[in-house]
């Protein structure tokens, strides 16, 4: 109840405020705004190339490990072959 009624007095008095002191009210916001544009578009501008250089990573990565079709089949059948090995040292052991 307290915050309700501490919301209400500012409101009105800001209110008061504003329409006492509007010029330089309208001062201070002709002052912010350019302001607020230049910080603003500074993050973006920050934010987007550091994106850009995150979606180079990802290209650059992608080219650092090519395997051939030929690699694979030669990789899968050697595993193969383990397994029948494996297979055998068991029956062996049993």
């Amino acid at each position: 109840m307290k915050t309700l009624i501490g919301g209400a007095v500012a409101a009105v008095l800001g209110l008061i405020g504003m329409s006492v002191w509007w010029k330089p009210f309208l001062q201070l916001l002709a002052g912010a705004i350019p302001v607020t544009l230049l910080l603003g578009g500074g993050l973006a501008l920050y934010l987007g190339f550091d994106e850009l250089k995150d979606t180079w990573k990802k290209d650059d990565t992608s080219f650092d490990t090519p395997v051939a079709s030929d690699d694979s089949d030669k990789y899968k059948s050697e595993i193969e072959d383990l397994k029948k090995e494996i297979e055998t040292l068991k029956t062996e052991k049993a």
